[in-house]
């Protein structure tokens, strides 16, 4: 395919005066600075490259190539410029003006954007992003990002078009939908303080912003419970396998992102299909027990079983001769099918025991029922626990407050994201308890919650963080956790009987207050006020 320019060109010199810009170019920015020096150029040597023009009838002529040439010599005082006269439809002057801008280096990514969507959009000659990457000796992929541009949220548009970001984070947050973008866009900045009050916005490197992207938006379908074949779960979305927002379905729009996984890059679709997913396997199974991984009390009128009452059976054959005898290894007559319908994991199916009277899976209920003394043993041991819980949450805290500031942002966050990520999700949500990420209620996976807050997380917290990871990996057993946290405290100076002497005494304040609340509950109405004065 070749730009049809008329073989009867002329070149002449026209007045400058009878030149003028046609509306179709491709190009919305000149650089005030960049005309100057072009200026410069011209009035030493003239315009070394002629305009290429199309008659507009009488004496007057249209630019179809050379507007910033143009603005340059009328700026240097040229009465003529030296053109080159050509006869041209509007379809080819609009092809011919926006490829010859496309071939020049400093066109401004959102025009080059908007020019490759309009030769995308013309009837005649019709154009494939394949043709246009030829024409231009560009890549497929390269026109492909680019034209994506053309389809930014106004907020990225606006940010681009001031410098506020760069093309890096443009092409990024072009790959994502138009009601993701603006969230993104706020992920590419971070707020910091100095001295004074006043905060200070800095743009963080696109590397941050496609990390975030990938543990944000992106949503691996190998894990996804749902068929990715079926096109009929959610008719209006069809089959994730066509989806053009499934990254290894599209593999030129999302080239640089999610390179190890085929995800999905619409959680609104994919959480659309988990839902109709949840409901046709209810449908068909009216038995499925549905169950809550999520930590806290479901939500209200859920049908869900909170985590706490329920005991999932493994899968997987034991791997130690002790861990026959665990609970989650074997079956009862109670066991039954059920499906996740809150928290992570949502869709999965798990075989569960849920029977408060199963003497395998829920044992401790069974003794405490016929063994009084049993139940005060388990009270004590409990109460044990939890003041060694306590004193190790307090210690730990205490070590990540004594942490010294040293590695930077960057070196910081590498190595905490990739630490937390070997986290089981009991120590993740020590880990978010000790910082108090997330409101109260929030039902939200550990692993996400943290992952939100880390990118944006000052230095003095992610040093904290690093150290106290690295305590919860090497905390295997109990012992373990003793002799780690004895050394970590070591190392911080921190005073481990000074915080162990003080949980006791809040325990025994607590213990206190719990024993004269039963007395005073048992007393007549009157005595209880007695004592109560």
């Amino acid at each position: 395919m070749t730009t049809a320019v008329q073989s009867q060109s002329e070149y002449r010199n026209l007045p400058i005066l009878s030149l003028t810009e046609s509306a179709s170019n491709p190009r919305t920015t000149f650089d005030d600075k960049a005309l100057d020096e072009l200026a410069e150029s011209i009035k030493a040597q003239g315009v070394l490259s002629p305009l290429v023009v199309r008659p507009k009838g009488g004496h007057s002529y249209e630019i179809v190539a050379g507007a910033r040439r143009y603005r340059a010599a009328q700026r240097a005082g040229l009465e003529y410029v030296p053109v080159r006269i050509a006869e041209l439809s509007d379809a080819q002057a609009v092809e011919v003006s926006i490829v010859e801008n496309l071939q020049r280096r400093d066109v401004h990514p959102l025009d080059e954007a908007n020019g490759y969507a309009r030769l995308l959009a013309l009837d005649e000659p019709k154009y494939s992003i394949e043709q246009i990457a030829a024409k231009c000796g560009k890549s497929p992929g390269y026109v492909l990002a680019r034209v994506r541009l053309a389809q930014l949220a106004p907020a990225v548009v606006e940010a681009f078009s001031k410098d506020e970001i760069g093309v890096g984070h443009a092409l990024l947050l072009a790959k994502l939908q138009p009601e993701q973008q603006e969230q993104a866009l706020a992920a590419c900045y971070q707020e910091t303080y100095g001295n004074g009050s006043k905060s200070k916005r800095i743009l963080l490197p696109v590397r941050h912003l496609q990390q975030w992207i990938e543990h944000n938006i992106l949503l691996e379908l190998a894990a996804a419970p749902f068929s990715k074949e079926d096109a009929q779960l959610l008719p209006e979305a069809g089959s994730c396998l066509e989806c053009p927002k499934r990254t290894g379905h599209n593999v030129l729009l999302f080239d640089g992102i999610s390179p190890r996984h085929d995800s999905c890059s619409d959680p609104n679709c994919y959480g659309a299909k988990l839902e109709m997913h949840v409901k046709q396997a209810i449908a068909t199974k009216p038995k499925l027990v549905q169950i809550s991984t999520a930590y806290g009390k479901p939500a209200e009128g859920s049908a869900a079983i909170p985590r706490n009452q329920y005991v999932e059976l493994r899968q997987d054959k034991p791997q130690k001769k002790e861990q026959r005898d665990w609970p989650e290894y074997k079956t009862c007559k109670s066991t039954t099918e059920a499906i996740v319908t809150e928290g992570s994991e949502k869709g999965e199916l798990r075989k569960i025991c849920a029977d408060p009277n199963c003497a395998i899976h829920h044992p401790k209920k069974q003794k405490s029922t016929a063994d009084a003394n049993w139940k005060a043993e388990q009270e004590k041991q409990r109460r044990e626990e939890a003041l060694a819980q306590t004193t190790g949450l307090r210690v730990l805290k205490a070590i990540g407050e004594a942490v010294p500031v040293r590695l930077m942002k960057r070196d910081l966050l590498f190595t905490v994201e990739r630490l937390t990520a070997m986290l089981d999700e009991r120590k993740l949500a020590i880990l978010i308890r000790q910082h108090e990420i997330g409101q109260p209620k929030d039902t939200g996976s550990p692993a996400k919650l943290l992952s939100a807050l880390l990118p944006k997380a000052e230095e003095s917290k992610l040093g904290r963080i690093l150290v106290e990871t690295v305590i919860l990996l090497s905390m295997r057993t109990d012992t373990d956790t003793v002799k780690v946290l004895r050394d970590a405290a070591q190392t911080y100076r921190v005073d481990i009987d000074a915080i162990a002497a003080k949980v006791k005494q809040e325990f025994a304040a607590k213990d206190k207050a719990k024993t004269a609340k039963k007395v005073t509950s048992k007393l007549p109405a009157k005595a209880a006020k007695k004592t109560a004065a």
